[in-house]
């Protein structure tokens, strides 16, 4: 072989090892840069996520406080046009001249303030019910729940029916209280807007969590348009139910029964 012919051949086979080499480089520095870039969209979609779930929390703590802040507006106003008058008329029957009547008059007086203050001891405690139901806190959510549907029952607006597998078991009182308001604010949006004629709640067998299933024959929710809902301005009781069932780390769906067209809607919440 001449000299020329192997310096022709080293030199391509240099060209070869130069090419290979180059290439390697891009391939190398390509993924180097995919790796980047994919690891700067994994944080951006990391952040966002954070952000997301920021404001959903604010949006929850918000609906809860708007809940307590409706709740002291609604027991002020309870009190100030009910027990506020009824106190009022109480004392215009104690004025200065109720010693200078006659006995008789004394008396029929002192008979009125009496009715006034037992009324107004029936209001107090109507609205210490409303708060916090006797049923619930001496008997439990089972009872309470069942004692709510009895009496909706019995006001013959709707058929309703309330079913629990276990009415002895307790829950923590806060939990408790947490879920019968769950419960009651699902049932003033299913009487206040689904126009359904019959309503049930049941418990679901779990040996671990609380499985309730609450359904209806009227107009009701997917879990789509319940998000949607309560992320509108109107949807306070929504929210308040979406941030209930978040602080008892709990889940809520909304479905439409395909075979009996009933809307359901499932509670799963950790015992």
């Amino acid at each position: 072989m001449t000299p020329i012919i192997v310096f022709i051949l080293v030199n391509d086979v240099s060209h070869v090892v130069l090419l290979g080499t180059t290439g390697m480089l891009l391939l190398a520095s390509g993924l180097i840069l995919f790796v980047i870039f994919h690891q700067r969209k994994m944080i951006q979609n990391q952040l966002a996520i954070r952000k997301f779930e920021e404001n959903q929390q604010r949006i929850l703590l918000n609906a809860s406080i708007a809940s307590q802040e409706q709740e002291r507006q609604r027991i002020a106003a309870d009190l100030h046009d009910d027990a506020g008058p009824l106190l009022a008329a109480a004392r215009l029957h104690l004025n200065e001249n109720l010693f200078s009547l006659a006995p008789n008059d004394q008396r029929e007086s002192i008979g009125h303030v009496k009715e006034i203050i037992d009324e107004t001891i029936d209001l107090i405690r109507n609205i210490s019910h409303r708060l916090v139901p006797p049923t619930l806190k001496n008997f439990g959510l089972a009872s309470a729940a069942s004692d709510m549907f009895q009496k909706l029952n019995t006001s013959g607006a709707i058929k309703a029916s309330c079913t629990f597998k276990n009415n002895e078991k307790r829950f923590d009182p806060e939990k408790e209280a947490s879920i019968f308001r769950v419960i009651q604010e699902l049932l003033n949006n299913i009487l206040k807007h689904s126009k359904a004629s019959f309503i049930q709640l049941e418990q679901k067998p779990d040996e671990g969590n609380l499985k309730l299933l609450l359904r209806h024959d009227g107009q009701g929710l997917t879990t789509e348009s319940f998000l949607q809902l309560a992320a509108s301005a109107n949807g306070l009781g929504l929210k308040n139910i979406q941030s209930r069932m978040k602080l008892l780390s709990g889940k809520i769906n909304f479905t439409k029964n395909p075979d009996t067209h009933f809307f359901e809607i499932e509670m799963d919440i950790p015992a």
